[in-house]
């Protein structure tokens, strides 16, 4: 066996070891960071993938709404910076938009222990993370389908938004309107990838380590008595 095909093996069997555990309900934040600090930095991406045991990934919806963009998957580091710069625990809900097959939910759980929810409005990709979540028996990960310029405002709960080039122009303005209905009940966090800055009164931006990571915190904002 040659040295590459070795270290294939090796990632193969990391990865499938810590699946098991998964099963088992025998992984922490602790024991994840642990697993993961054996991994080479470049391995990552594709110890995630092994470890999530997607094959590939469907093809994007030819009938995509205008506005919403393909899916392309984030970055392990790029993940993990974010988490970092936001300041993700397990205290949190943390909403990733635009999730999916559910690799940054994923990474985001199992590295702080908080709950996830994914938006995601291609229907294959969300019904393939949520089968992957169940499988796992991740019962704090849930993505749901839908437009997230829609539904956002409906899922309350959420701490920490995550979005990784979602969508633009109107769409990005009625996801943020919505978003703002949320932070009228609790202070929120969003956290941007390689986005333009989100210039909206509402959000202040927070000082950041990264050149490609933004994240905002929200103003305290009270419903208006009717």
């Amino acid at each position: 066996m040659t040295r590459t095909s070795r270290a294939e093996a090796t990632l193969h069997s990391a990865a499938v070891r810590l699946r098991s555990d998964l099963r088992s309900d025998r992984v922490t934040p602790a024991t994840f960071g642990a697993a993961f600090a054996k991994v080479p930095p470049r391995d990552l991406d594709e110890w995630l993938d092994r470890l999530w045991d997607i094959d590939e990934i469907p093809p994007d919806d030819p009938d995509l709404p205008r506005g919403c963009v393909p899916y392309l998957p984030c970055p392990v580091a790029t993940v993990l910076d974010a988490v970092h710069q936001a300041d993700v625990t397990r205290d949190d809900v943390f909403v990733d938009v635009g999730s999916g097959i559910g690799r940054a939910a994923l990474l985001a759980h199992l590295k702080t222990g908080a709950g996830c929810i994914g938006l995601e409005i291609q229907p294959v990709l969300a019904r393939t993370a949520q089968g992957r979540a169940d499988w796992l028996k991740l019962g704090r990960l849930r993505f749901v389908q839908g437009d997230a310029a829609d539904m956002v405002r409906f899922i309350p709960i959420g701490t920490v938004y995550f979005l990784y080039c979602p969508f633009g122009g109107d769409r990005l303005q009625r996801f943020l309107d919505g978003l703002q209905d949320v932070a009228r009940t609790r202070q929120i966090r969003v956290c941007c990838v390689d986005m333009p800055p989100l210039e909206v009164s509402w959000l202040a931006k927070l000082p950041s380590a990264s050149l490609h990571i933004d994240v905002y915190q929200s103003s305290h904002m009270r419903q208006a008595s009717i």
